[in-house]
């Protein structure tokens, strides 16, 4: 799958891609040398790179980006997800097309390579990124080894035999790997062009994240709208959410099969329904939710990723563009009675959204905090923001 003006035509690879399958894909290396085992995913968003890799729910994936040009605009410390950086939760490996260029943008402060060294993912460049995009869409998401090595020498077979015995996402609980180790509080607000990032300035109400993989964007929203923000680790029990004294709930995005992960956060969340908090999950917090009102979840094909997904709000009768990143999603066939799905995506009809009947509890599949991607659903944080409101007496936020 490598170009046929590929660089290393005449000279040795420095970059492979084994499949499970056997399939070899040669290019050239950058980023972290060695090698490492996932699931190979592709993303369509044309910008923010930079959010991708370092979004928590990338854990146990290889991204290949269709659109050809990555790390054009280089690399910065504003323009990360993952909460923190020291524990290098996102993506582990990144298949790109053309060769990375030198950063051209005003707010660069490095080069993607680098980062890519710093941050631990290994990449490779010249590959047939729409061959390998039709294979995924042809036959699922596959297993495989990235590696990258500067001499070019690599054990083919072994890394065939790697990639074919790794297990894959499936029962696979990712969310104990990115999680926070302990509880914080969360302040920063959403950045604000030639200002950057903001600090809260008013409490009018307690939010308590579980955090199960959560981007930083989304904690941001929350502190813009007023909200006090406590994240917890996600294995921390509903009576020590409950002694924090929230006004409301959050369930973050994170990586891994739900039905793994909630193994012991489904529990936790039947605890919280009991009480008449609101409740507001996104992706992954999305799909436990619906564990735990009695739904169930799947593996999906090729999964969505990518910032240009059509997505229908039943609930408003509108369609937004958004954001997602999920290869699980929930069965809405499986839904019970009492639980309705508010929104819809237009590409496959899978289940991007539940809402429970008279209750202040709803989740969402896609990402509205968005970055990178458009900012249709920002409303939703309000929508939250309004049931806590609604319970404290205080007027309605306007949702647009």
């Amino acid at each position: 799958m490598a170009s046929e003006t590929a660089p290393w035509a005449t000279e040795v690879p420095t970059a492979v891609l084994v499949l499970a399958d056997g399939t070899v894909i040669t290019g050239r290396g950058l980023g972290a040398t060695g090698s490492a085992v996932a699931e190979v995913c592709f993303n369509t968003a044309l910008t923010g790179y930079q959010e991708v890799l370092t979004d928590p729910s990338y854990a146990g994936q290889i991204v290949t980006f269709t659109f050809p040009h990555i790390g054009n605009i280089g690399t910065n410390d504003e323009d990360i997800e993952d909460l923190n950086p020291a524990a290098r939760a996102g993506a582990v490996g990144a298949v790109l097309k053309a060769d990375v260029t030198n950063p051209s943008s005003y707010r660069a402060a490095g080069h993607l390579d680098q980062w890519l060294k710093r941050r631990g993912i290994v990449a490779m460049s010249g590959v047939d990124t729409r061959a390998l995009t039709a294979l995924i869409r042809e036959k699922g998401m596959p297993n495989a080894v990235i590696a990258h090595a500067p001499d070019g020498k690599f054990d083919i077979e072994n890394l065939k035999a790697q990639a074919r015995a790794w297990s894959g996402l499936v029962g696979l609980d990712l969310a104990k790997e990115v999680t926070s180790g302990q509880s914080s509080s969360w302040t920063e607000t959403p950045w604000v062009w030639n200002e950057g990032y903001g600090e809260r300035t008013e409490e009018t109400m307690h939010v308590v994240a579980v955090d199960f993989g959560v981007k930083r964007n989304i904690l941001r929203l929350l502190a813009g709208l007023g909200a006090k923000v406590t994240v917890v680790p996600a294995k921390t029990p509903a009576e020590d959410i409950l002694a924090m004294k929230p006004d409301g709930i959050f369930l973050s995005n994170g990586p891994g099969d739900p039905a793994a992960t909630g193994e012991y956060a489904v529990p936790v969340i039947k605890d919280l329904l009991k009480t008449e908090l609101p409740v507001f999950g996104i992706c992954l917090g999305h799909q436990m939710l619906a564990l735990a009102l009695g739904g169930k979840t799947a593996k999906m094909h090729q999964g969505h990723h990518g910032a240009n997904h059509p997505v229908k709000d039943h609930t408003t009768g509108k369609v937004e563009i958004v954001s997602m990143n999920h290869g699980f999603a929930v069965d809405s066939d499986s839904l019970p009675e009492g639980v309705e799905e508010t929104h819809v995506s237009l590409f496959d009809g899978s289940n991007c959204g539940i809402a429970l009947t008279g209750r202040p509890v709803f989740s969402v599949q896609h990402h509205p905090e968005a970055s990178p991607g458009p900012q249709d659903s920002h409303y939703l944080f309000r929508r939250f923001a309004n049931l806590i409101r609604e319970r404290q007496g205080a007027p309605a936020l306007a949702e647009r």
